[in-house]
């Protein structure tokens, strides 16, 4: 499947009209894209701990299905939300159904504060043996404010490989700016379309490889 790039926008417009014009459930899209993120992974991580890091957009949601796909395939998966309760039950319908399904299977998913992720992940991040970064997608335009920024630049440090969720949080999806620190991702897996900025600005630096998966959204729609 090879596809010109789409901007932000035309990726938005793609989603509403799979939704609201044919019908096709957003809880589905977040489930093909999960589970193409880890077919992914399963092929570039081996060994250890998959540690899906669950940020508090639907990208989140994306790695919450992540975790529970490789979980039931046998694979060690942790799914670790930046943010407390309250802010999980302020997510969207799709991410707290998936958060649902998560803890259904009797695995824990861990809440922690921005302010603490970085002390919270030193342990982690060193056991994975690949990490999920789940934490922000396309939405994101403004500069990340710390502690987000520690989290991101405590990821790169890891030396783990890394999987990004449709474009590595903190790049601007049309740009290719970093929004004050970026994911350095060994591997993008990207839904619908490339998004400009992975050929633009500081997008290549970033990116890694980049996979297309085609997630449910359909083709007419696209053409």
């Amino acid at each position: 499947m090879d596809r010109p790039p789409l901007s932000r926008e035309a990726v938005r417009e793609l989603d509403r009209r799979a939704i609201e014009e044919v019908g096709v459930p957003s809880l589905l899209l977040m489930e093909n894209a999960g589970r193409a993120c880890a077919d992914e992974a399963q092929r570039r991580f081996d060994g250890g701990a998959v540690l899906c890091l669950c940020g508090p957009g639907n990208n989140g949601g994306d790695g919450l299905v992540i975790a529970r796909t490789l979980w039931n395939r046998g694979c060690e998966a942790r799914a670790i939300f930046i943010g407390d309760e309250e802010r999980l039950e302020r997510c969207s319908e799709d991410v707290r159904t998936n958060a649902r399904l998560w803890r259904a299977l009797g695995r824990e998913l861990e809440l922690v504060a921005p302010a603490d992720a970085v002390a919270y992940l030193r342990e982690p991040l060193a056991q994975a043996g690949g990490v999920v970064d789940a934490l922000f997608g396309t939405g994101l335009t403004r500069e990340l404010q710390e502690p987000w920024g520690a989290t991101i630049r405590c990821v790169n440090a890891c030396g783990s490989a890394v999987l990004a969720v449709d474009l590595p949080s903190g790049l601007e999806a049309d740009t290719g700016e970093v929004l004050g620190e970026a994911v350095r991702a060994t591997v993008t897996v990207t839904f619908v379309a490339p998004k400009p900025g992975f050929t633009r600005g500081e997008g290549p630096e970033h990116c890694g490889e980049i996979v297309l998966a085609e997630i449910g959204i359909p083709r007419f729609l696209y053409d």
